[in-house]
């Protein structure tokens, strides 16, 4: 038996489910990236929304290019199930705002004209860095990036977010409409203002008139999001599946902590989010800072450190206090970067996160962290090694993070064995790799020249000399062996 609106009434008393009629529910957003961070965090809150009365929230997702999820979750009349792991155990719930799916490379005037219609009132996304088509060291748009030569060529079937975006707002200012809010959830610098220079550039290719009157009238609010959200394995569907006592084909795992900091700037109304626990604020910038710098940093040197190391996730990792004590020092470090509002407590969080990383229920892969490092290096780890440079301060340990990276993308582990390095640049680092060898004092200014991941920063020498001297290490050392002696 499936998951779906006519079996709620089957699942066993212990599992949570949707506090409302399902089939009540109007659309009032429509989502980009329809993986399972989004399914394990807004749809969660658009849900206690929903519980809450608000039944013209509902989500309609869209996948821009994979038809997977869509594929999993339209049979079961696109509710899925939550399940929630600490180490005392798993709490399952049904999520119900997730009402309609979209695959857009299939139908892309569909999902135009979806975010077109003047019942949406957001548009989100979670299309990882990579999605916006632009370059991490500056935040402008790519105007070189072939979905984005493919849009201002084709624009009514794009295949970018900022294509679509674009084209369903130009839409919505011929017919006269008011524009929808643009929330973007990605781990972007200033992620609004990132995506809506990213948005107005690309608007103003097409139109100037255009680009002005995004500029002008949409919204992009700047957010923080924050929770740990694994890949769903089959072994994870299986035992959904045996809480559930019927199938749910496309489950989300995560952990019990969740938030999510929004600035409170809306272009077309918005549901009671506080109400849901969202952090409704005047300024995201202090929360999204303390997260890059913090969770993200020390995520990523975990990752590509510990896979190195031959650990296969982040829970791994932890329980080897050499690592243990490097997430912790990469964040001891970060925080005398940070300016927080009165009343945060960075030692809690810090204390929080560790234990949050350390969690045994939650396997969440260093492979799967360490995907697409050549977008999150400039936010997660090149602002908190600016920052400290300028103060006179060490950056060691931020150094060896970016060495691990640099190991990493070499697509050759310790061992000798292939790396699947997954990143828009894979194959320009592989080349590089290649002409340099593994000597660290050529590999390390090579890829410290790419100019879409470092920019200017890379030529700085106490920045080269601090990474170069740690890709040694790691060469002569191994990952272990470096981490102990750090």
């Amino acid at each position: 038996m499936r998951l779906g609106r006519a079996n709620l009434d089957r699942l066993p008393s212990a599992i949570s489910r949707p506090a409302y009629d399902v089939s009540r529910v109007t659309p009032g957003i429509v989502h980009l990236g329809l993986g399972a961070f989004h399914r394990a965090h807004q749809a969660v809150v658009i849900d206690d929304c929903l519980a809450a009365g608000a039944t013209g929230w509902g989500i309609i997702g869209a996948s821009l290019r994979s038809p997977d999820t869509r594929d999993a979750l339209a049979p079961q009349d696109h509710l899925y199930t939550i399940a929630v792991r600490a180490a005392e155990g798993t709490a399952y719930r049904v999520i119900g705002s997730l009402i309609g799916s979209e695959v857009a490379r299939e139908n892309p005037a569909r999902l135009v004209a979806r975010m077109a219609d003047a019942a949406t009132r957001i548009v989100s996304l979670t299309v990882t860095e990579k999605g916006y088509c632009h370059t991490p060291q500056t935040g402008d748009l790519d105007e070189r990036h072939p979905d984005i030569v493919h849009d201002l060529n084709n624009p009514d079937a794009p295949r970018s977010a900022p294509g679509y975006i674009v084209a369903a707002l130009a839409r919505r200012r011929a017919q006269g409409l008011a524009p929808f809010t643009v929330l973007c959830c990605d781990n972007l610098a200033a992620n609004g203002h990132t995506v809506q220079r990213i948005v107005t550039q690309f608007a103003a290719l097409r139109s100037k008139d255009l680009g002005k009157w995004i500029s002008d009238s949409v919204a992009f609010p700047c957010t923080m999001v924050d929770r740990i959200v694994p890949e769903t394995t089959d072994a994870d569907r299986a035992a959904v599946s045996r809480a559930l006592g019927m199938d749910d084909a496309w489950p989300v795992m995560t952990e019990p902590f969740t938030q999510w900091v929004v600035e409170d700037r809306f272009s077309a109304g918005r549901p009671d989010l506080a109400a849901a626990g969202v952090e409704l604020v005047a300024d995201v910038k202090p929360f999204e800072l303390m997260k890059l710098r913090l969770l993200n940093a020390s995520h990523s040197a975990l990752a590509y450190l510990g896979y190195l190391a031959g650990y296969e996730t982040i829970a791994d990792t932890m329980a080897d206090p050499h690592f243990a004590r490097l997430a912790a020092q990469v964040m001891e470090e970060a925080a005398v970067t940070l300016t927080m509002p009165a009343g945060t407590d960075l030692t809690a969080y810090r204390a929080s996160l560790l234990k949050r990383f350390a969690n045994p229920a939650l396997h969440h892969r260093t492979w799967q962290i360490a995907m697409d490092g050549s977008q999150k290096l400039p936010q997660r780890l090149l602002g908190a090694m600016q920052d400290r440079l300028n103060r006179n301060l060490p950056i060691a340990t931020h150094a060896l993070a970016v060495a691990g990276w640099m190991r990493y993308v070499t697509a050759t582990d310790e061992r000798g064995r292939a790396i699947d390095v997954r990143d828009p640049l894979a194959k320009e680092f592989a080349a590089i790799a290649s002409g340099t060898g593994p000597i660290a004092e050529r590999l390390a200014p090579a890829l410290l020249g790419v100019a879409k991941v470092f920019g200017p920063f890379g030529a700085d020498p106490r920045f080269r000399d601090a990474v170069t001297s740690a890709l040694h290490s790691l060469y002569a050392d191994g990952a272990r062996r470096t981490v102990a002696g750090l």
